[in-house]
């Protein structure tokens, strides 16, 4: 009889720690799962490409975006099926020494796959130049006339045709003024340095060749009539 008791009292133990031992089992669990799921991270927000529609030598921006290290956005472009928008001609450095100048635009926002440049001299046809890839934002013009007066348009093209310009024959270029955002500029050549001191060293030549011819005829005419002072003075002396 004593042993039925502790018996009992043994199983009431036993049963009230076993809900206890599984009830903070599954906490611990779960509490172990949280610490080791790893948190998703934020997602990069973009950026735009270094891209700079006058750098010269630009990368294509697509090219910026596959070798990029993180996400960049492009500028908007026009449709390739399209005739590119016309460049926009910026600074025209004149090298009067060379007679020459160094021509630099900014790309249009349409696809390009290559420029050249017009060069109006007067009012006749245009001279065209070499084709250039599109990532060249600056040309050299070579052989231009000293003291000339020119007009030079850039032009960009892809497979849907080419940018516009002025029409050749001169029609249209009596508008080209001097710095607005197009895609055409005058451009004044200067007379060479060198040909000025030759100018200026020919009229000093000139000037003094016709003093001395002044010289010389004075004194040529002077020994052929003689002094007009002299002969008045020796007028008296013959009357004596």
């Amino acid at each position: 009889m004593l042993g039925s008791p502790c018996l009992l009292w043994l199983l009431a133990v036993t049963f009230s720690l076993v809900p206890r031992t599984q009830s903070l089992a599954p906490q611990d669990l779960k509490e172990e799962d949280k610490d080791e799921t790893p948190r998703p991270r934020p997602p990069l927000r973009a950026v735009p490409c270094d891209y700079d529609h006058c750098r010269h030598l630009q990368v294509p921006c697509k090219e910026l975006q596959r070798a990029g290290p993180r996400a960049c956005l492009c500028p908007g472009l026009s449709s390739p099926t399209q005739p590119p928008d016309p460049p926009r001609l910026g600074e025209v450095h004149v090298v009067a020494d060379d007679a020459s100048a160094v021509v630099h635009w900014c790309a249009p926002f349409s696809p390009v796959h290559q420029y050249w440049l017009l060069l109006w001299e007067g009012n006749g046809a245009p001279q065209k130049g070499p084709p250039l890839n599109s990532t060249v934002r600056r040309a050299e013009l070579k052989g231009l006339k000293s003291g000339g007066a020119y007009v030079v348009c850039v032009v960009a093209a892809n497979g849907a045709g080419e940018s516009s310009v002025p029409q050749a024959g001169g029609e249209g270029l009596e508008e080209v003024g001097g710095p607005p955002f197009g895609p055409c500029r005058r451009l004044a050549v200067p007379p060479r340095p060198l040909t000025l001191v030759h100018v200026a060293i020919g009229v000093g030549t000139v000037l003094a060749l016709l003093s001395c011819s002044a010289l010389v005829w004075h004194f040529c005419l002077r020994e052929r009539w003689g002094c007009p002072r002299r002969r008045v003075a020796s007028r008296p002396s013959a009357g004596l």
